[in-house]
């Protein structure tokens, strides 16, 4: 299954709890689409959020966000894994 990465810009007052908990929200959503969310990355200084996700395509994965807590990404890329 095809890995992407989403970049989401807009994380204004951006806190390792919301994210975490807007992760755990992505959890509880993903089945729905077929879609595993694998990890996450953030940085509070700028207000970025980065997600590995696992998922059949890109619309299911922007799904996931829409509906768990509306924070759709601004980028998403479809990434190889590396050595």
């Amino acid at each position: 299954m095809p890995l992407v990465v989403d970049v989401h810009h807009h994380g204004e007052g951006l806190t390792a709890e919301a994210v975490a908990q807007a992760h755990q929200a992505d959890l509880a959503t993903q089945e729905k689409y077929g879609v595993t969310y694998q990890k996450y990355w953030f940085d509070e200084g700028s207000g970025k959020v980065f997600c590995l996700v696992e998922a059949p395509d890109k619309e299911a994965a922007i799904a996931v966000h829409r509906e768990a807590h509306g924070l759709v990404a601004d980028e998403i890329t479809e990434v190889k894994e590396g050595a």
